[in-house]
């Protein structure tokens, strides 16, 4: 293979492994919905502080007694640690509060904007471009 065939090659893989990361990564707006605020009350299972996005996984224990388990998206590892945000921030057993906005698919899967801890502090965790003000609607437990 000659050396502009092999120039070729890797110009080419690395594109792909490229538009591959982008198509990963997306917006609040491609996949959140602004007009569909939640306050999500409940009991932290894991905190995922990965890249592009962090994870809480909670549980939400209706008022009937039904448990729900939400994924809830944060914004990046970096953009996290500016907040002051640590990958110990949160614990599995933390009671916590979200204001989140839903998915637009209906599922049980939300953005963060604010993040009540257990000990009552308020931190910001949404994505560039989350909604920082308060949510459109009244907030209502899911």
């Amino acid at each position: 293979m000659n050396i502009n065939a092999r120039a070729c090659l890797i110009a080419l893989a690395s594109a792909l492994l490229v538009g591959g990361h982008a198509a990963a990564h997306h917006s609040f707006a491609a996949e959140f919905d602004a007009q569909k605020p939640l306050m999500l009350k409940g009991t932290v299972v894991k905190w995922e502080m990965m890249n592009p996005h962090g994870w809480i996984t909670i549980d939400v224990t209706s008022p009937d007694g039904k448990k729900t388990q939400w994924m809830v998206e944060t914004s990046n590892p970096n953009g996290l640690m500016r907040l002051g945000w640590t990958k110990h921030s949160l614990k599995p057993g933390d009671e916590i509060t979200i204001d989140a906005y839903q998915a637009k698919d209906g599922s049980n899967t939300a953005n963060a904007a604010r993040v009540t801890l257990a000990d009552g502090r308020k931190v910001f965790a949404g994505v560039p471009g989350t909604p920082s003000g308060p949510p459109a609607a009244p907030a209502q437990d899911k």
